[in-house]
Parts: C-alpha cells; sequence; structure tokens
C-alpha cells in the first residue's frame, strides 16, 4: 500500500522531503505535483521501474519518457545540446515545457526512443518538485500521471490514492495541480517543432 505524504506546495517540509527522496533512490514509485500535471517518477536507471510505468500508462517501448532536471547545466549531462538548442531551452527554463533532445552517452539506451535515440527533458517552475529534485541529486526519470482510455491526468492526490495506493509507493499530496500537460517541443532536429500545446505558453518562443 502506497504511502502519502501531504506536503505544503509553496514550502515543502524538509523532513518529508528527504524521505520521499529516500523511497525513489531505493527504487520506489512516487507520484507528485508538477507545474503542469501529477506524474509518476522514479529512479533513472531502474529497469523495473521503467517497466511500471510502462504497464500502468500502457504504452510501449517508443513512448517518450522524460528526465525532470534541476537547471540547464543539469541538462547538459544528459543530452546533446549545441548552442542553438541551448539558447532556446534558456529562454524557457524553468517553465511547463518538455524539450525532445539526442540522449547522451550518459543515459541507459532503455530510456531513449529506440530509434531515435532521444529523451523528453524538462526542468520544472515548481517549489516542491525542485525540492525534491535538490534532495535526490539527481533527475527523475518521469512521465504523465495519464491512465490508459482517459483523456486527462489524474490531478486529485485523494483519488490518485485510492485508485493507485497498490501500483505506486508513494503519493505526494502538493494539491490540485490542474490537469493541462506540458507543451512538447521538439529540437532534435531544428528548427523547433511543436508536438503537443500545452500549459506553456508557445507566443514567446516564437512557435504559436
Amino acid at each position: 500500500m502506497a504511502q502519502f505524504f501531504e506536503l505544503h506546495p509553496e514550502h515543502p517540509q524538509p523532513r518529508l522531503v528527504k524521505q520521499a527522496a529516500e523511497i525513489v533512490k531505493k527504487g520506489g514509485l512516487i507520484a507528485f505535483p508538477t507545474d503542469a500535471a501529477y506524474a509518476l517518477g522514479g529512479h533513472t536507471g531502474d529497469a523495473e521501474l521503467l517497466a511500471r510505468i510502462r504497464w500502468i500508462r500502457k504504452v510501449d517501448e517508443h513512448h517518450h519518457f522524460t528526465l525532470m532536471c534541476r537547471d540547464l547545466s543539469e541538462i547538459a549531462s544528459y543530452a546533446k545540446v549545441d548552442n542553438t538548442q541551448y539558447r532556446f531551452l534558456k529562454s524557457c527554463t524553468p517553465g511547463a515545457y518538455t524539450f525532445i533532445l539526442e540522449g547522451s552517452r550518459q543515459l541507459p539506451r532503455r530510456v531513449l526512443h529506440p530509434k531515435r535515440k532521444t529523451i523528453g527533458i524538462r526542468v520544472p517552475d515548481h517549489p516542491l518538485t525542485l525540492a525534491l529534485l535538490e534532495a535526490l541529486g539527481e533527475p527523475l526519470l518521469v512521465s504523465t500521471l495519464l491512465l490508459p482510455d482517459e483523456e486527462l491526468p489524474l490531478t486529485d492526490p485523494h483519488e490518485i490514492r485510492d485508485r493507485m495506493e497498490h501500483q505506486v509507493d508513494l503519493v505526494i499530496d502538493g494539491g490540485h495541480c490542474g490537469t493541462d500537460m506540458t507543451s512538447v517541443i521538439d529540437l532534435s532536429d531544428m528548427p523547433a517543432r511543436v508536438i503537443r500545446a500545452g500549459c506553456g505558453p508557445l507566443a514567446p518562443l516564437g512557435l504559436d
């Protein structure tokens, strides 16, 4: 049965943040709020965890997973970024965007798109999420908490606990965070291309 932590969305309790990070480090799967929708997340290199997320989401190996990073400097360790791509990233991070980039050799092949060798990368703008990433000391491998045959992600942490208490190890209640997903921008082949228009505004990027 999943643990359930209630964290303040703006000033998360350090003790609970540290406990959540320890659950991730031990291979746990967590459901947590972001600056877009709630997400599923866990340790990047864990093959079993990757399989659990795929089973919950009912997605295949072609599904793009995302690395949630603390800042731009961390992105450079996990994705290949040239000067043009970097300027693009710098202009809109942190924020509710996911960028598709070519993965670096530091990433396990299992988390990359099998043909394109790409990965989703994002830097959230949410105090609770950033506190969790800081306590973890490395990126989270994440996927939107969108269940099969449903049009919108789950957004009520109590509903998440009721429906997923036997599928995840921890539910973090950081309040409602909406059902809008991130805007997904493909930077792997320039010029940039919009894959999904979400809650990250496209006009400032000149992509509307």
